[in-house]
């Protein structure tokens, strides 16, 4: 109401799903989105969704945590302008106003799926988990090659990758036997399943921590559900490995 009586003719969405149907149908001049919309965050879903389809309309976000900003000027190639709540109705139209008369963008961004992001960076991301490993004392005082330490790692990340592109629910046989191999590996090498846990958790962060250097690149619309792929293929080839290691223990013992 209060930007229609400042000459805006305004379409509202309560949703993110509403949202995007309105992106897909429509033409704006501008966007202004609420950062959390049904879940944390998922306003840079419809910032994604607008930026694709009309990637010369501005965008800003609101925003209820003044603390978020440096993450939110990092995301400044999707998000044009952002305001901080409670926000001061004159301030809010004057930064609608200055959007609008910005130079338009004319090249659309380039996004990449989360499967394009581990593959473009795998070395790098097995580079980081062996570095993390060493620094992990209950890693380290096992003696290791740097090859015996990676292990079946490079594979695990195609692994994840293809699952994400495939969108399987399941971890594929020839993984889940790499996975079973890796844990009858680690039992020989003189791991213990509490270190086999550990190094997947090093693995999660250091995936995770790419991801988010990476945050730029990355199609919003289809994060959600590629980081949950990602997490579950992880799990399950780590219940794999674990099993097969207390597997090798128990016939050990008999």
């Amino acid at each position: 109401m209060i930007l229609e009586q400042a000459g805006f003719q305004v379409t509202t969405a309560a949703t993110v799903p509403e949202a995007l149907d309105l992106i897909r149908k429509e033409q704006f001049d501008l966007l202004l989105s609420d950062m959390n919309i049904g879940q944390p965050g998922d306003g840079f879903t419809v910032i994604s969704a607008m930026r694709r389809s009309h990637p010369d309309v501005p965008t800003l976000i609101l925003t209820g945590f003044p603390d978020f900003e440096t993450a939110l000027k990092a995301l400044r190639s999707q998000v044009d302008d952002y305001l901080t709540k409670p926000t001061d109705v004159k301030q809010l139209i004057a930064a609608l106003h200055e959007n609008l008369q910005k130079p338009r963008r004319s090249v659309p961004m380039q996004v990449k799926r989360v499967s394009t992001v581990l593959r473009e960076n795998a070395n790098q991301i097995v580079e980081a988990w062996f570095a993390a490993t060493l620094q992990e004392k209950e890693l380290s005082r096992i003696a290791l090659s740097k090859g015996e330490r990676i292990d079946h790692l490079p594979q695990i990340l195609v692994e994840l990758a293809d699952r994400v592109d495939s969108g399987r629910f399941q971890t594929g046989e020839e993984a889940r036997e790499a996975a079973r191999a890796h844990g009858k590996q680690r039992r020989q090498q003189g791991y213990s399943a509490r270190q086999i846990v550990i190094e997947a958790r090093i693995l999660h962060n250091v995936v995770s921590a790419t991801l988010t250097n990476h945050l730029l690149s990355i199609d919003m619309s289809t994060f959600v559900s590629d980081l949950m792929q990602f997490g579950e293929s992880i799990h399950e080839q780590l219940e794999e490995s674990v099993f097969a290691f207390e597997e090798a223990a128990e016939r050990r013992r008999a």
